[in-house]
């Protein structure tokens, strides 16, 4: 199969009702709002998230199909049967599925989180070993990202994170004893516009009065020092938040030698067994 790198192609979405997922099964069809669809669209090929309503498939994405054309209906005429409410003229995506495919393995997350719509390549689909993989927000958090899993921190990338009455997607959230960490790639266009600085310093006093640590890197510094500038800071500011939290009983800290990071081990291996609660 040839490789696909559009951005867009394919299309995680949630799956979070049985009811749904039968008639995906039964008659290939999966409906998004028209008024919710994401910016990259239309998708090639459409893959699902399922919640913890589905139990032991639950916090994965397992399967996909090529999506063979979809139109644009009213509630009612989705579901016919359904008694009238302020829904019922609502406008919906009713996408068409060629089959309803399975994963040969799952797309796993580690923990549970907020997921509506992740817009990705096919290239990255088919890689992915988790679901941090399909992200596909710039160049410069996937440079990032390789050294975090390079060095196994156990970030969430475009963590979903509410304060008070606001919301905010952090670049990468990294769970330490002391306090969390936000890590943020400001691309070269953002990192220029100076009206972008007022917005960018409330909301760091935001997440920093909610507990959160927050780290900047720029686009220069991410592509030319990523390895020699930009983890020995995260490492860095990880060993003074008291370390990793979510591993082991004793937090994981790391030190530098001269031919890179290391890092102290748990006193117990993380078990490759998922806990879903």
């Amino acid at each position: 199969m040839e490789t696909k790198k559009k951005r867009g192609e394919v299309l995680v979405a949630i799956m979070n009702n049985k009811a749904d997922f039968a008639i995906l099964q039964e008659q290939l069809w999966y409906r998004i709002p028209v008024a919710s669809a994401p910016k990259r669209w239309p998708p090639r090929w459409l893959a699902f998230y399922q919640t913890k309503v589905f139990e032991e498939e639950a916090f994965a994405v397992r399967y996909y199909g090529y999506v063979r054309d979809m139109e644009i209906v009213r509630r009612y005429e989705l579901f016919p049967n359904e008694i009238p409410n302020p829904k019922s003229e609502r406008e919906y995506y009713r996408i068409h599925l060629e089959s309803l495919e399975r994963l040969a393995a799952p797309i796993r997350s580690a923990r549970w989180r907020r997921i509506v719509f992740i817009p990705t390549t096919w290239q990255k689909f088919t890689r992915a070993a988790e679901i941090n993989d399909l992200f596909d927000e710039s160049p410069l958090e996937d440079r990032l990202w390789r050294e975090l899993k390079r060095l196994q921190i156990g970030a969430e990338r475009q963590w979903d994170l509410q304060i008070q009455e606001a919301r905010y997607l952090l670049d990468f959230a990294v769970f330490c004893v002391k306090a969390n960490l936000d890590i943020e790639t400001d691309g070269d266009t953002w990192h220029a516009d100076r009206e972008r600085i007022p917005e960018d310093n409330k909301r760091d006093n935001a997440l920093q009065s909610g507990g959160w640590h927050v780290l900047r890197f720029n686009g220069q510094q991410i592509r030319e020092s990523a390895t020699e500038s930009c983890v020995p800071q995260i490492l860095t500011t990880i060993n003074s938040l008291n370390g990793l939290s979510d591993e082991g009983l004793v937090p994981r800290r790391f030190y530098n030698l001269p031919d890179g990071a290391m890092q102290q081990l748990t006193l117990f291996e993380p078990s490759p067994e998922y806990d879903w609660d």
